[in-house]
């Protein structure tokens, strides 16, 4: 049983909204962040980069840093650019992207939902990571960004949000760098609001697709909250974390591809003959090549496409991770051949989003930067879950959603 609530969100005006919102923290670096802040001191990359109010080279996770991110909050808070609403809502968040469009339901997430396995991951974190934004939550005392969860398709939530749909939105903006576009509905109606919450005590369980970090995060701070509190009751708004929820049907997921910097030793010749072993390997030409089905795999290497497919016996059909793509690379060329064992830890190995296109393989290729590239079939949403269902955990890098959610156009305070 999945428990969710609505709640106060705190959100810019509709004329603010395109000055404040921004991509998520951890879809860009600090300079990045400095350019796309430009010189407008509403945007929330002052809250959730919070390095750029200081000089280019200062200690992201120094803790003047974290400081200056709750009085940029404070500061959002004060001037207008942020407004708390005056009841608690659910909201409705519809990302576009090329032709297609995903609903997703903002609510309160249960933190005890995700420490006691009903919220399901299939990601590892690390603690670094998960310290970082903890103190992120702390400082602030709120869930500047949300978290990305997909559920199980449910009809009367669908009926429910194509009503809305089919109204004028909050907010409606096409988003710069990247040309999405994004709106946001606010459900004041009761009933609509204890229909959702209603539906979602019907769901076994709800999947983390992007965002294991603010979600450990998040949750870890609820829990010391309560651990805290010599009065807590269990209804302390500190015990819910923001979640935008999506239909697991309407997710796009994206191939997540792999260049490496060498070839082991070998010449492309004996890499291709290798490569033979476990692989049904056949020369596509210059042109871009994408793999068409799962166990394919598009190598591009001298200039020249190729197709793997991975022969019968190499994987296990039963074995859910086994039978992953990311697995079957990453064990039959990356390891085997290369040499490469720890993906997240070996520099001789990257990893490019399919956003990127397979003209980003190309070009890092070509360029000398990297001796070849391997595009993937991207994993399904079906195979996410049952994974985490399974309580198996997704080889690294296995995953890449999008388009991604923008921050700030609802914020959760944890009082």
């Amino acid at each position: 049983m999945a428990i969710v609530k609505p709640f106060k969100g705190l959100r810019p005006p509709k004329e603010l909204v395109e000055k404040v919102e921004s991509r998520p923290y951890d879809v860009l670096n600090s300079q990045e962040a400095r350019l796309e802040a430009g010189d407008n001191e509403m945007s929330l990359y002052h809250i959730i980069r919070p390095e750029i109010n200081f000089p280019e080279g200062t200690d992201e996770h120094d803790p003047k840093v974290y400081l200056s991110a709750a009085e940029q909050f404070q500061k959002f808070q004060d001037k207008g650019w942020l407004v708390q609403d005056d009841k608690e809502h659910y909201y409705i968040y519809a990302q576009s992207m090329n032709g297609k469009t995903q609903y997703g339901l903002v609510v309160g997430a249960y933190v005890e939902d995700y420490l006691n396995g009903v919220i399901k991951k299939h990601e590892l974190t690390r603690a670094d990571k998960e310290e970082d934004r903890m103190k992120h939550v702390r400082v602030n005392n709120a869930n500047i960004e949300p978290v990305f969860f997909a559920y199980q398709d449910n009809e009367v939530l669908l009926n429910l949000i194509s009503k809305y749909a089919a109204t004028e939105p909050v907010y409606d903006f096409i988003a710069p760098v990247d040309g999405f576009g994004h709106k946001l509905w606010v459900i004041e109606d009761e009933k609509d609001m204890a229909t959702i919450t209603a539906e979602f005590e019907k769901m076994p369980n709800l999947y983390i697709a992007d965002g294991h970090h603010r979600s450990a995060a998040a949750a870890l701070v609820g829990a010391e909250k309560a651990r805290m509190n010599p009065n807590h009751k269990g209804d302390e708004e500190y015990n819910y974390f923001m979640a935008v929820c999506f239909p697991a049907s309407q997710l796009t997921i994206l191939d997540y591809n792999r260049v490496v910097k060498d070839l082991n030793g070998l010449s492309p010749e004996q890499f291709i003959e290798a490569l033979k072993n476990n692989f049904t390997v056949k020369e596509m030409g210059k042109e871009n090549y994408r793999p068409k089905q799962l166990h394919e795999f598009a190598l591009y290497l001298e200039g020249k496409w190729y197709s793997l497919k991975a022969k019968q016996g190499t994987y296990d059909d039963n074995d859910p991770i086994g039978v992953l793509d990311v697995s079957i690379s990453s064990k039959l060329i990356l390891d085997e051949i290369l040499g490469i064992k720890d993906l997240r830890k070996d520099k001789r190995i990257d990893f490019v989003g399919g956003l990127r296109g397979l003209n980003e393989l190309k070009r890092r290729v070509d360029s000398g930067e990297m001796k070849m590239a391997l595009a993937l079939y991207p994993v399904t949403m079906k195979q996410i879950m049952d994974i985490a269902d399974s309580g198996n955990i997704m080889p690294p890098k296995a995953t890449w959603f999008e388009p991604k959610l923008r921050s700030g156009l609802v914020i959760h305070k944890l009082s």
